[in-house]
């Protein structure tokens, strides 16, 4: 066989392989999964109408259904052999829309993941949600702890409905600045362990998160306390507040954030 040199004619290129013809069985298969999924849908939409009320619910559903129809058509023509790595590509991409799917349908969870984040690392401390929101995480024990300020002095305040006022333990009340053995104890309260005692005084400021109030009434307990009380004479001053998820939530008006409310 002589070279025919680098001025010859190149060798003829081998013609592609043809993909085989598709069989009648496949097109069966394949027609009656299409059919089997439209009789799911219509058969789920007529148990659950209230599920596809809006235009992007529809829109969702015509999405999935055209990319399921693109990857069952591809792998209608695949040869027997590549079937396995289409449907590892088609794997590939379903996992990766329903990520983004799922984000979508959840991006308002999402978006207050760093806010969440915010209130298991600091407990005790309000986030700010909004405008004139606050969200205080519970704690293991199930109370709700909220770090405020007292004068300027930072007070942890265990939130009690029960309460009437807002209860200073002595030991808050000696470091925020008060002479407690000054103080009248001439107020009574039904507490658990009896009757017990404390005296009336006013805060200059009470502060908590974005909240100010001044000059707020308290009162300061006779007998030692595991901690200060946040009670109803500071709830009520509130817009609204509520607990959702182990979360409380206040809502103020407009007014109470300013430095004299």
């Amino acid at each position: 066989m002589t070279d025919p040199g680098p001025w010859g004619a190149p060798p003829p290129r081998p013609e592609p392989a043809r993909a085989p013809p598709v069989s009648w069985r496949r097109r069966l298969i394949w027609l009656a999964v299409v059919i089997g999924g439209g009789v799911l849908l219509a058969t789920l939409f007529r148990s659950a109408p209230w599920a596809l009320r809006t235009p992007s619910d529809w829109a969702f559903v015509v999405m999935w259904s055209g990319f399921g129809l693109l990857a069952s058509a591809g792998l209608l023509r695949a040869r027997r052999g590549d079937i396995l790595k289409g449907a590892g590509h088609v794997a590939v991409w379903v996992a990766t829309v329903g990520v983004l799917a799922v984000g979508y349908l959840y991006r308002a969870e999402l978006a207050q993941a760093p806010q969440r984040l915010r209130m298991a690392l600091n407990v005790g401390a309000p986030v700010a949600t909004g405008e004139r929101e606050l969200r205080v995480a519970q704690t293991e024990g199930g109370a709700f702890v909220i770090v405020g300020q007292v004068n300027g002095q930072p007070v942890p305040f265990m939130v009690d409905t029960g309460a009437t006022d807002t209860v200073l333990s002595p030991a808050d009340a000696r470091r925020v600045g008060v002479d407690v053995d000054a103080l009248r104890y001439d107020q009574t309260a039904e507490t658990a362990n009896g009757l017990g005692y404390g005296a009336s005084w006013t805060a200059d400021r009470l502060a908590v998160g974005g909240i100010r109030l001044g000059p707020f009434p308290m009162v300061i307990n006779k007998a030692p306390m595991g901690g200060s009380l946040l009670g109803m004479s500071f709830l009520n001053k509130m817009e609204s507040f509520e607990v959702r998820d182990r979360t409380l939530i206040l809502r103020w008006r407009e007014g109470v954030g300013s430095p004299a409310a």
